[in-house]
């Protein structure tokens, strides 16, 4: 069960918040929101295959950019003679 302490001082809209994002990131909101209705097979590999493409994306873009970086310094000519 996920807790949010509320500190001294602090409003319970922004302790509310904290909670809710906190729910947001570990998914339990998601899924909460999945189990209230009956999701059919084709709904459900529909929702994997988008969640997949967006990971996937995320995965490429970082992977490319030190792939990027390390291309770079080697294809830097070292000490071409100029005429």
């Amino acid at each position: 069960m996920r807790e949010v302490t509320v500190r001294k001082g602090e409003p319970i809209d922004r302790a509310l918040k904290r909670l809710k994002t906190k729910l947001d990131v570990e998914g339990i909101l998601d899924e909460m929101r999945r189990r209230r209705a009956f999701e059919t097979p084709m709904d459900e590999r529909r929702r994997k295959a988008r969640s997949a493409s967006k990971r996937n994306k995320v995965k490429w873009r970082y992977s490319n950019k030190s792939e990027e970086t390390a291309s770079e310094t080697a294809e830097t000519p070292a000490s071409a003679p100029e005429d």
